[in-house]
C-alpha cells in the first residue's frame, strides 16, 4: 500500500467546498506550501502547511494535505488528527473520512475505522482506483473482524470484479465465505490454510463471473472437505446465486446435518422453499429466529412468510423488529405496507409505502 497515498496527495486531492476571504499572510504561506508540495519538497511543505494553519485553523484543504503527508510517513496518530479536522470542517468530503478510517485501522481502533470508511464510501471519494481498492479491502477486513461475513464477502468481491488478484484478497474472501475470522489461521494448520485459500479462489472466480471454473472449484472443495463446517453452506450459496436451487437446497441440508444449529443455512432454505413449500419455509425461518434473534433479515424473512400464511399480526411484529434494526432497508417497508394493508391500517401502510419509494429512489440514484 505504501506510495499510493503520495500519489493521491499529488494528483487526486478532494475538491473542497469551503472558500475563505483572502488574507495576505495566509495566501503567501498557502502558495509556498503548494509550491513545495508540487516540487516534492515534502518536509518544507509540511512545515509551511502548519504555519498556514496557525493563521487559519479552519482551512480544511490544509488539514487534508497535512494528513496525507503524515500518513505517507506512517505517523498515523498525527495523520488521524489532521484528517479528523478536515472531515469536521467539510463533512461532505468522503475521501477525508476514508483516510481517517485508514489511520484508525492502523492504530487498532477498528470500530471507528469501519464507521468512518463506510461513511466516506457512502459520500463518495476521489476517482483514484488505488484508493478505492485500499478502501474496499480494509472495509472487508474490518467486516470480517466484526463477524459480518456476508457483507465482507460482497465488499471484497467488488475487488475481484475490478481485476484485483493477490493472496491477501484470496485469503480474505475465503475467510468471509467460511464465516471465519483471521484467528483461524494463527495455528498455521495446513488443512485450514488450504481450505481458506481454495474457497477464496472459488469466490474470486465467482465474483469475476467465471462460473464454470467456480463451479468446478466448489465441487472439488466439497469432495475434499465434506465434513468441514460451512463448506456445504458456501457451496449452497454459490449454487443459489447461479439459480441452481435444487442442488443449493441439498447443500444447505447437508450443512444442517453437520451443523444442526446453522442459522444461515436455515434462512437460505426458507428463501428457497418459500415458493414451493411455504409451510416448510416458515418452519425454517421460525427456527432460525429462535436460534439467533439478533439477525434482522431473519425477522424480515419470517415476517414475509407469515403474511403469506395469513398470520398478519405476527408478521407485523417481526417486520417491525427488522425495521428498527435496518431503518434504511427498502424491502422491509414494502413488506410492512403489505402487512398493514392486510391488517386494515391504511395510514401506516401508506407511510411504509412512501418510505419504500423514497429509499428505492435514493438507492437508484447512487
Amino acid at each position: 500500500m505504501r506510495g499510493w497515498a503520495l500519489a493521491l496527495l499529488l494528483t487526486a486531492a478532494p475538491a473542497w467546498a469551503q472558500r475563505q476571504p483572502p488574507s495576505a499572510r495566509f495566501d503567501q504561506l498557502a502558495a509556498a506550501a503548494t509550491e513545495a508540495r508540487r516540487a516534492g519538497r515534502f518536509d518544507q511543505a509540511l512545515a509551511l502547511y502548519h504555519r498556514a494553519l496557525s493563521v487559519r485553523p479552519d482551512w480544511a484543504e490544509g488539514w487534508w494535505y497535512v494528513g496525507t503527508l503524515l500518513y505517507e510517513r506512517d505517523l498515523f496518530a498525527e495523520a488521524a488528527t489532521a484528517f479528523a479536522r478536515a472531515a469536521a470542517l467539510d463533512p461532505k468530503v468522503g475521501t477525508a473520512w476514508v483516510m481517517l478510517g485508514l489511520c484508525e485501522f492502523k492504530l487498532g481502533r477498528h470500530e471507528e475505522a469501519l464507521a468512518h470508511i463506510q461513511r466516506g464510501r457512502r459520500l463518495g471519494t476521489v476517482a483514484d482506483p488505488q484508493l478505492k481498492r485500499v478502501m474496499l479491502y480494509h472495509e472487508g477486513l474490518l467486516l470480517i473482524g466484526k463477524g459480518e461475513f456476508e457483507s465482507a464477502r460482497q465488499t471484497l468481491g467488488l475487488l475481484s470484479r475490478d481485476g484485483v488478484e493477490n493472496e491477501e484478497l484470496i485469503t480474505a474472501l475465503g475467510l468471509a465465505a467460511l464465516n471465519l475470522r483471521f484467528a483461524a489461521l494463527l495455528a498455521d494448520e495446513a488443512r485450514v490454510v488450504q481450505l481458506v485459500r481454495r474457497v477464496g479462489w472459488a469466490e474470486h472466480l465467482a465474483a469475476q463471473r467465471r462460473l464454470p471454473e467456480a463451479l468446478d472449484a466448489y465441487q472439488r472443495i466439497a469432495a475434499d472437505f465434506p465434513s468441514e463446517r460451512n463448506v456445504n453452506y458456501a457451496v449452497g450459496r454459490f449454487l443459489f446465486e447461479i439459480r441452481d436451487n435444487d442442488n443449493a437446497a441439498r447443500a444447505f441440508e447437508r450443512e444442517l446435518r453437520l451443523s444442526p444449529e446453522h442459522v444461515a443455512a436455515r434462512l437460505a432454505l426458507a428463501t428457497i422453499k418459500a415458493s414451493v413449500d411455504p409451510q416448510q419455509a416458515l418452519r425454517y425461518a421460525e427456527e432460525a429466529v429462535q436460534l439467533d434473534p439478533r439477525i434482522p433479515l431473519g425477522h424480515y424473512l419470517l415476517g414475509s412468510l407469515l403474511i403469506e400464511a395469513g398470520q398478519i399480526e405476527r408478521a407485523i411484529a417481526e417486520l417491525e423488529v427488522a425495521r428498527r434494526a435496518l431503518p434504511q432497508e427498502a424491502r422491509i417497508y414494502f413488506a410492512l405496507a403489505r402487512a398493514y394493508t392486510r391488517a386494515r391500517r391504511p395510514q401506516e401502510a401508506e407511510r411504509a409505502l412512501a418510505t419504500f419509494r423514497r429509499l428505492s429512489e435514493a438507492a437508484g440514484a447512487r
